[in-house]
């Protein structure tokens, strides 16, 4: 199996290339926009750039880069464009520009928004250059290049702009472009249509006949545009040389058109006019599907178009079609076929006659109409509106071929779309893996087009939405999987031993060479299929390997998944493995099949089961496993032996590979995306139209849903009356008591529901009346019922102000429909969620409630703040293996939930005991939660009746007070509790005190009566799933959680009614949808009431490590980010509490009016100045080091020595001044520059206790949803901006400071950035050197933004940095007496001389622990004596290397290798 050789990756430009270039120059006069006299507006400019530039380089992308990136769009295209000056390369230019934004993934149309009068006149230019046929005047490159622009406007529906251009093209009115038999059938099918399509022909007729040209143009130009194309597709020689640029344009054509036919809008009238000119018969037989090489992306292509023409939906209704209707219609076709064929062709006869399951398969058809001519086939055709009708006397022009294929293709059975996916295997194979047109290389640039499903705003039905779902996250684990099996069996250096077989010359610890593979039981198939219920199969490793890597091995649990590998290399043993070379050539590598452990074998050859049990030694080395193929994929193997004498896979393989367990959850998700295309899968109605994307995106908010609840009771969300009052800004706050004192919360609030119907009838004198009465809330202030007279019967209370948008969150929370919360950094959107959790719990006790994240940390983070609220414990669990992580004292996993409820039931029993006691009841009542039961019914409530008798006020007269205490039968219970229990003051208070007594009593027993299946269940797993299905009301789990244990939960009967969703900016768009869907439904309805959605789309969207699925199929959008793309509203929290408000001003202009909190402005840590440093921010301009910039080991993995220095020098300068380390975390853009920087730390200050470690040394990517006091950010790239151009990831590295944000790049490359400027013309207003104040000592008094009273240094690059650093330590080592203290002579200071006494320093270093950092910075008298103890333990290290740098100019022994070099990098630009 050959594979072509990788693609190259586009070099970006550097920025001494940028300033060199042609462009550039132009830019400077023309449009640059730090330019201040810029030179008139001249056309002949465009046509220069797009001639010498453009064209000559045949549309280099290096180019195109360098023009988008220069805002030459922005600043000169569209801003002078107008009909007078438009030409050719005016449009050809613009639409590079459009199509590269596109390819960079950055906001396209924003521009054409602010000018949009000349955009229709420019759109019909594009049209109408679409069709030129002279190909002098528009090349066919161009033209590929006009299709992508097209491409991309009908992509982008929701912009109104362009909307109202495309619309024109496609609507009813393109149905003239049909010939009349095919428009007469088609309006007899749906009467409705024939009168819209009379009032169209009336409205014409009153045209002018200008305008109604331009019409009749716009209608017919999808149809002209297909007649175009398929003469270039005719033009196609079978064998000759063909230029690529004709197979470039067929593959874009065909792109655009699965475009069309997959949206329900443009489908439903542009599907009647594809199906119309046959266009997939002619693709099918034209000459470039013949074409190995250069056709196979176009046939790759063109089956996705066959799947989306055949799409089971009706184009009209938009609806499903469901299996029965299929079969229908495909018996509707054959039996009008047949009556043509009976009525008029006799040699039919046999055809007509027979029953349709005997004439619907390929063969048969081709058996009846292959003898027939060419001119009979026409005839038949034209009867069924197919062709136009054949003259008589005259022979048709279409060859035999195309008629006989037209109507086999038509006529013969299809597999349902459901089948198709049951019988496709799960696990990728070796066919799949390699092929870059379906899995992309990590180079894919963005240029071509791929055979992939894309994630847009709307689906066809449910179906269509799990398929590509389904297929992209199928594809995205088959990338990952592609390097696991590259990087672990080219470990193992697989050779060509001399006698021809296999021998390995090295080891990998995820793989192991078969020493024997045998199938063991292939299981018969169901009823109605053609696959094996099972194959099981042995495999038998010899793991004569280290016992961490064995024990590794060994734990490999039931349903992990490992893969088979054949391998026959045919290099000789000792070849070198080349990474650049393609790996299958060069490996050998043949077959990859997946399978799934059922476990290891026993001594007896029996499968040892996972289980509390201990399991059995082994003796030995040998290891067997047995485990599960894939059936579907075992049946086409063992086909393909039979029929084709193909070799038995299963006879071949000689690796099995391991993944690590946290990436191998792909079968199980996988799994569950099929099971649920298999069920019926009940999304709620008011869900169901807005996840397709269709309809009005508002209908499922809580003011248009029907079953909206008037009166909700708050809790104690406000904290006071003014509280309250200041929430509801607009509105009448009417309270049911005048009396101040008793205006306390918690509040009850009726709001004015508002009803879509009885509008009309709104009289003149009862208007005022109903607007007033439409804006008034009446709140009921109400008393929490005496819960007991212990300490710890108070209820927990909120102690947080929520702000006005906080309250309108909540509030929509708590009422039924779709919630979305957008929560910008720092604006407590846990703390929102947390606040709608309790007070769903509290206003709808019967409901639960379903939490979903997307980490463990923040589902950890949810429930510490959920604990600190009134929510029995004993209501909450948390699923999955995070909760180990809590910080807390409790188990919340579900044994720690069962341990929970075991223990608080003997607690109560303990508690009944003492009741009996108190109460002299002979007996042993406490002995369970039966016996409880009984005591509680016969004995305790027969006293309160008793007691309740006597007390309550008989013939309006009040008791009393003394009696309540006199005859209180509880006396002796509750002489524990704080006395005296009454305070005989009010009849009323002590009845409530006597009430709030039994009440604590009374809960006792409820909880015990619920306790009581635990006593009749006996094994901890199903008074788990008791727990689970019953007991709990709050559940939590990740999304990942979800995706893979539905099928369990939805056997076991779960449910639920409401869904809060944290991160869900950061979630898949189908492990989103995949919680939805947890639980059956109730007579084919959801019962989900509720669904919150919390997240911020413009913060980074979920990780997708291959760039093809992340750019082109748009995968990385989540479905909280589609539904605000669609339009759905959002609440959007508009007050921050995390930073200075001056951080917060380089993020707050991404978000709708952004503020912040007043406490921003008030406490001190906010006011204070940061010590030793002039700014709280600062971007600090790094040059190159010793001649280098950025720098690329492996792929993606920059890294910028100058950069990491000078950020470890300001870190170490900081903690010499006092900073704590821990608040200071170092963040950068790439994984490269994260190792380095760990290196560099590593070295200079990793054991030094004056010094310490950061916090943490991460990701931007990674430290999304934390925070520290002080960041300093490294932004690494010289030659391109790369993947900082993504607006969110400069909002998550921008928002992580709370007090000083230090940020190191190379100013002239980012400043330039049209994506970034509102950031960068904050940060450049300050000075680009970094400016310090060495003798002010944190902490400091002065205040941010005073003129500093010590004198201020500026540092101009990082070796004066470094060297700063480095006196300044030794000067406070002297100071405190002591020089022994070795610190690594800071970068380009460092002399030869020096490595001697390197060399000595390290021979007398003694292996001692090293010292941990300490909490907080020593004073010099603690330093002195630190230091005493440390000298014998610092020793100097090493510096290591990368590729030709060195962070230190101390030469490393060959035989160290290099840190490194050890990392494994990944591909993708963002950390994974």
């Amino acid at each position: 199996m050959a594979t072509p050789a990788p693609p190259k990756k586009i070099l970006a430009p550097t920025v001494s290339q940028i300033n060199a270039e042609f462009v550039t120059q132009l830019a400077c006069k023309y449009w640059a926009p730090h330019v201040k006299n810029k030179s008139p507006f001249d056309s002949k400019v465009i046509e220069a750039i797009y001639e010498k530039e453009i064209v000559r380089s045949r549309f280099a992308i290096r180019k195109i880069m360098l023009l988008e990136f220069s805002q030459y769009l922005e600043n000169y295209l569209w801003i002078n464009y107008s009909p007078e000056v438009s030409s050719k390369a005016y449009l050809m230019s613009i639409c590079c520009m459009v199509n590269e934004k596109f390819r960079e993934n950055v906001p396209a149309w924003e521009i054409f928004k602010k000018k949009p009068e000349h955009f229709p006149f420019f759109f019909k230019c594009i049209l109408e250059s679409v069709l030129v046929e002279n190909e002098n005047e528009f090349s066919l490159q161009e033209q590929t290049i006009l299709l992508l622009f097209l491409d991309h406007c009908f992509n982008s529906l929701e912009v109104d702009l362009i909307r109202s251009q495309v619309q024109q093209l496609i609507s009813l009115p393109m149905w003239l472009g049909l010939q009349p038999a095919r428009l007469e059938l088609e309006l007899k099918k749906t009467p409705k249509l024939r009168k819209f399509w009379n009032l169209i022909k009336k409205n014409d007729e009153k045209m002018d006949p200008k305008a109604r040209e331009q019409a009749y143009k716009e209608r017919r130009f999808l149809s002209e545009l297909i007649q175009r194309f398929i003469s270039v597709l005719k033009s196609i020689p079978l064998s000759e040389t063909l230029t690529m640029d004709k197979v470039h344009y067929c593959e874009r054509f065909i792109e655009l058109v699965v475009d069309l036919e997959a949206l329900l809008p443009t489908r439903r009238w542009f599907n009647t006019v594809l199906d119309d000119s046959h266009l997939v018969v002619h693709c099918y037989l034209s000459n470039l599907v013949r074409r190995e090489g250069d056709g196979h992306l176009f046939s790759q292509l063109l089956d996705v178009l066959k799947f989306y023409t055949g799409f089971e939906i009706n184009d009209q209704t938009g609806n499903a079609l469901t299996e029965n209707e299929m079969t229908t219609i495909h018996y509707d076709r054959i039996t009008s076929l047949q009556r043509a064929a009976f009525a008029h062709f006799p040699e039919l006869y046999d055809f007509a006659l027979s029953n349709v399951a005997a004439v619907d398969t390929r063969e048969s058809l081709l058996k009846f109409f292959g003898p027939l001519s060419s001119s009979t086939l026409h005839q038949v055709a034209s009867y069924l509106c197919l062709l136009p009708a054949l003259p008589e006397k005259e022979d048709t022009t279409f060859d035999k071929e195309f008629l006989l294929e037209l109507l086999v293709s038509r006529h013969e059975r299809r597999i349902s779309q459901i089948q198709q996916l049951n019988q496709m295997p799960l696990y990728p194979t070796e066919k799949i893996i390699w092929d870059e047109n379906i899995v992309p290389t990590e180079y894919y640039s963005g240029e071509g087009c791929l055979a992939l499903p894309k994630l847009n705003l709307q689906f066809l039905t449910l179906h269509d939405y799990l398929l590509r779902n389904f297929n992209l996250f199928r594809l995205e684990s088959t990338y990952e999987i592609r390097q696991d099996i590259e990087d672990g069996v080219s470990r193992m250096k697989p050779w060509q031993s001399e006698y021809g077989g296999v021998v390995f010359g090295g080891w990998a610890r995820m793989a192991q060479p078969i020493v024997a593979f045998t199938v063991v039981e292939v299981a018969k198939p169901n009823i109605g299929e053609n696959w094996p219920t099972r194959v099981r199969a042995d495999v038998t490793i010899n793991l004569n390997v280290r016992d961490q890597i064995k024990d590794e091995w060994q734990g490999l649990r039931k349903h992990d998944v490992c893969f088979l590998i054949t391998v026959r290399p045919t290099k000789p043993y000792g070849t070198k493995f080349d990474r650049r070379r393609p790996f299958v050539e060069q490996t050998g590598l043949v077959y990859v099949r997946g399978c799934e452990i059922q476990g290891m074998l026993d001594d007896r050859g029996r499968v040892i089961e996972d289980g509390p049990e201990p399991k059995p030694r082994l003796r030995g080395d040998s290891r067997t496993y047995r485990v599960f193929l894939d059936p579907n994929q075992y049946q086409q193997d063992m086909t393909n032996t039979i029929q084709n004498g193909g070799e038995d896979v299963y006879e071949t393989f000689n690796i099995i590979m391991r993944r690590k367990p946290k990436e191998n959850n792909f079968k199980a998700v996988l799994e569950t995306i099929r099971n649920l295309m298999n069920t019926d899968c009940v999304v709620p109605d008011w869900l169901h139209d807005i996840i397709l994307g269709y309809g009005d995106p508002s209908s499922a908010h809580y003011s248009k849903m029907p079953n909206q609840i008037a009166c909700l009771d708050f809790n104690d969300t406000f904290l006071s009356i003014d509280h309250l009052k200041a929430s509801f800004p607009g509105y009448n706050v009417k309270v049911t008591v005048d009396n101040p004192a008793l205006q306390v919360p918690p509040f009850r609030i009726t709001f004015p529901v508002r009803n879509g119907k009885g509008k009309k009838r709104k009289e003149a004198d009862g208007e005022d009346e109903s607007v007033e009465e439409a804006e008034t809330l009446i709140v009921e202030p109400h008393v929490i019922p005496n819960r007991g007279p212990y300490p710890y019967n108070k209820p927990k209370r909120n102690t947080i102000q929520f702000t006005p948008t906080q309250i309108e969150a909540i509030r929509a929370g708590m009422q039924p429909g779709l919630t979305m919360v957008v929560g910008p950094p720092g604006t407590g959107k846990t703390d929102v969620a947390v606040q709608i959790i309790s007070n769903l719990y509290h206003n709808f006790p019967e409901q639960r409630t379903l939490i979903v994240t997307h980490s463990n940390q923040a589902l950890n983070q949810l429930f510490e703040k959920i604990m600190a609220l009134d929510i029995d414990e004993r209501h909450l669990l948390r699923l999955g293996h995070g909760e180990e992580e809590l910080e807390t004292e409790k188990d919340f996993s579900r044994y720690g939930r069962v341990n929970y409820v075991l223990t608080r039931r003997l607690e109560l029993l303990r508690e009944v005991g003492r009741l009996q006691e108190s109460l002299g009841v002979p007996g042993d009542v406490s002995y369970t939660c039966e016996t409880a039961g009984h005591f509680f019914l016969y004995q305790v409530m027969s006293r309160w009746e008793e007691y309740i008798s006597k007390v309550k006020s008989k013939n309006n007269k009040v008791p009393d007070v003394a009696e309540i205490s006199n005859f209180f039968p509880f006396h002796k219970y509750f002489a524990n509790a704080p006395q005296p229990i009454f305070k005989s003051k009010s009849y009323e208070e002590d009845m409530e005190i006597a009430e709030g007594c039994f009440r604590h009593i009374k809960k006792i027993f409820t909880q015990l009566e619920e306790f009581r299946a635990f006593e009749l269940l006996r094994s901890g797993l199903d008074r788990s799933k008791y727990l689970l299905v019953k007991e709990a009301k709050i559940i939590a789990m990740t999304c990942t959680h979800a995706a893979l244990k539905r099928h369990d939960l939805v056997e076991l009967g779960f449910k639920y009614d409401n869904i809060l969703m944290e991160e869900s900016a950061q979630i898949l768009e189908i492990e989103t949808f995949i919680p939805l869907l947890l639980q059956n439904p109730q007579d084919g309805f959801s019962r989900l009431k509720r669904w919150i959605m919390i997240g911020d789309h413009h913060q980074l969207p979920p990780v997708i490590k291959n760039m093809a699925f992340q750019k082109y199929s748009n995968m990385e959008q989540s479905l909280f980010t589609r539904f605000v793309r669609v339009g759905v509203p959002t609440v959007d929290l508009d007050a921050q509490g995390r930073a200075r408000a001056s951080l917060c001003n380089l993020y707050n202009w991404r978000y709708k009016n952004l503020g912040n909190l007043p406490h921003v402005q008030l406490m001190p840590e906010f006011r204070t100045a940061n010590a030793g440093l002039l700014y709280d921010f600062q971007l600090i301009n790094v040059e190159d080091f010793h001649g280098v910039g950025e720098s690329e080991p492996n792929p993606y993995f920059y890294q910028n020595l100058g950069e990491a220095e000078y950020v470890v020098a300001l870190f170490m300068y900081m903690c010499l001044l006092g900073y704590p380390a821990d608040k200071i975390s170092i963040l950068t853009t790439y994984n490269g520059q994260k190792h380095l920087i760990r290196d560099i730390i590593n070295q200079r200050c990793g054991s030094n206790p004056l010094i310490g470690r950061p916090n943490k040394v991460t990701t931007v990517d990674r430290f999304q949803g934390q925070q520290n006091d002080y960041i300093l950010l490294s932004l690494v790239r010289t030659r391109a901006v790369g993947h900082l151009r993504d607006v969110r990831r400069l909002v998550v590295a921008m928002s992580r400071a709370r007090l000083g944000l230090y940020i190191f790049a190379r100013v002239s490359l980012f400043q330039n950035c049209f994506e970034l400027t509102p950031a960068f013309n904050q940060l450049t207003a300050r000075p680009l050197h970094l400016q310090i104040i060495p003798t002010e000592h944190f902490p400091t008094t002065r205040k941010n933004g005073d003129k500093p009273s010590h004198p201020v240094q500026i540092i101009k690059n990082m070796p004066q940095m470094a060297n700063f650093v480095y006196n300044m330590y030794m000067l406070m080592i002297q100071s405190s007496h002591h020089y022994n203290q070795a610190l690594l002579p800071p970068p380009a200071m460092v002399e030869e001389s020096d490595t001697v006494q390197n060399e000595e320093t390290e021979m007398e270093t003694e292996v001692e622990p090293v010292h941990q950092p300490s909490e907080t910075t020593p004073t010099t008298a603690e330093a002195i004596v630190i230091m005493a103890e440390a000298a014998q333990t610092t020793s100097q290290a090493t510096p290591t290397t990368t590729e030709g740098i060195k962070t230190d100019s101390t030469p490393v022994p060959a035989e160290v290798p290099s840190l490194l070099a050890e990392v494994t990098p990944t591909t993708s630009e963002t950390d994974q």
